[in-house]
This record gives structure tokens, C-alpha cells and sequence, in this order.
């Protein structure tokens, strides 16, 4: 169990939320991340932040990843656009922040694809991850 008090929990959440919700406008509205965050009224929490940018920077890595840990005959193109933003924050979480937990990164993942996705993102987010994981934290 973690030390974390539940507001930190829901905030931390709220912040992954942010975060995925930056990453799908920067992809829909084909905008540099820099530039997308430039133009937020409000400031995004630091965490989304960090995530947002961290996906930015590690985008090829994350690709690459995802792209060879999907099902052989589906693209990274033509999965949901939700879904590749939840799979690439995960990813980045699980390549680079190794402080955090697999297990929360991933949870963390299915929470939002349970919240933005279709009834199997959930289980399909959770498998990629997974797998990210597997190879990316053989420990």
C-alpha cells in the first residue's frame, strides 16, 4: 500500500488526465507540444507537464516500443487515438521514470483508458504496458 494521501493520489491523477488530454489535442490539432503548452491559460500541474514533455522527448523510443508490442497486423496509426496518448504516457513512465512503480504506472494507464476508452482498452492498454514493462524493467 502506498504512503500517499488520497488528495495526492487524486491530484497526481488529475494531473495524468491533463496530460492525456494535452497529448490528444497536440495530435489532433498536428501542434508542437511546446507550443500547445504555451498557449494553456492556465498553467498545467507540474506532473502533466512533466509527462507531456517527457512523451515529446522520448516519442521515437515510445514508438518504436509501441509499435513492435502491438498486435503484428495493427499499426500504431490506426489504434485510437485516446488509447496510443494512454499507451504513450505509460510507456514513457515505464522507460524513463524507473522510481515509479510498474504496477502504478500501469494501473494509472487502465484507470484512464477504463475513463476515455472503449469498453477494451482497458484490458488491450493494460497487455501493451505490460509487455513495455517486460522488456523495458526485466527486474
Amino acid at each position: 500500500m502506498s504512503d500517499l494521501q488520497p488528495t495526492e493520489v487524486e491530484s497526481r491523477r488529475a494531473a495524468r488526465e491533463r496530460a492525456l488530454e494535452l497529448l490528444y489535442e497536440a495530435e489532433a490539432k498536428d501542434v508542437a507540444i511546446g507550443e500547445l503548452l504555451d498557449q494553456q491559460p492556465i498553467v498545467p500541474a507540474e506532473l502533466a507537464v512533466e509527462l507531456v514533455r517527457g512523451v515529446d522527448e522520448h516519442r521515437d523510443r515510445i514508438d518504436e516500443l509501441l509499435g513492435r508490442l502491438v498486435a503484428p497486423k495493427w499499426s500504431l496509426d490506426r489504434l485510437a487515438a485516446v488509447d496510443r496518448s494512454i499507451m504513450r504516457l505509460g510507456a514513457y513512465e515505464l522507460l524513463a521514470v524507473p522510481e515509479r512503480s510498474a504496477a502504478l504506472v500501469i494501473n494509472e494507464a487502465v484507470v484512464l483508458a477504463r475513463r476515455f476508452g472503449t469498453d477494451d482498452s482497458p484490458r488491450f492498454v493494460n497487455g501493451v504496458l505490460s509487455a513495455v514493462a517486460s522488456e523495458v524493467r526485466p527486474e
